[in-house]
């Protein structure tokens, strides 16, 4: 995209902005975002509330699994009440994961996720995905129960698809809800310019 996406804005609204906003009007409790290529720029757009916190991946470039890695890192961390982690009150159950470049993405999907989780008892071993038309998407939910294996498994480009697809020997059965919402949202991403104006 030649700059990091999270400064990139729709309407005069950073990317990492709208994002962050929407997952607190679908239902979030807070926001950790995980800030990686220009991260005090980034950090800086957020707005002054204490609903939200950053923490920064220093090896942002190696992949997405990186940043998912820091951020669930993080929520450890603070859930065992270790002082360098930054201020989450409290981590809570389950983390839900996004992304700054989904242009269709709304409150409404994160809203049924956070429904469907709730409806079926909001448990930390919990794992929901967003699907449209049968494609995998975000938001995901990772209950709490999950984060520490996780950790040890996503490293540079490798998120947690293969976890929660059970493509390998990750440990113990987990159970993976879809959700469609195809009937919200695409769940494309952006990743040149030129999609942008699709």
């Amino acid at each position: 995209m030649g700059v990091p996406k999270a400064l990139l804005e729709t309407d005069g609204e950073p990317w990492v902005v709208r994002a962050a906003r929407l997952l607190l009007e679908g239902g979030c409790d807070g926001v950790l975002v995980v800030t990686g290529a220009a991260h005090e720029e980034v950090a800086a757009r957020l707005p002054d509330d204490p609903r939200f916190c950053d923490v920064h991946t220093p090896r942002w470039d190696e992949g997405m699994g990186e940043s998912l890695r820091t951020g669930l890192d993080t929520l450890v961390r603070a859930a065992r009440g270790e002082p360098r982690a930054p201020a989450l009150d409290p981590p809570g159950d389950a983390a839900l994961v996004s992304l700054v470049d989904l242009p269709d993405l709304d409150e409404r999907v994160v809203a049924r996720v956070l429904e469907r989780w709730h409806a079926d008892g909001s448990r930390d071993d919990a794992l929901v995905r967003a699907t449209y038309d049968g494609r995998p998407g975000h938001p995901v939910l990772l209950g709490a129960a999950h984060w520490r294996r996780l950790t040890e498994v996503v490293r540079g480009d490798v998120g947690a698809q293969r976890y929660l697809d059970l493509e390998d020997d990750l440990g113990p059965p987990r159970n993976l809800v879809e959700v469609d919402c195809s009937d919200l949202a695409s769940g494309r991403d952006i990743d040149t310019p030129a999609e942008m104006d699709q």
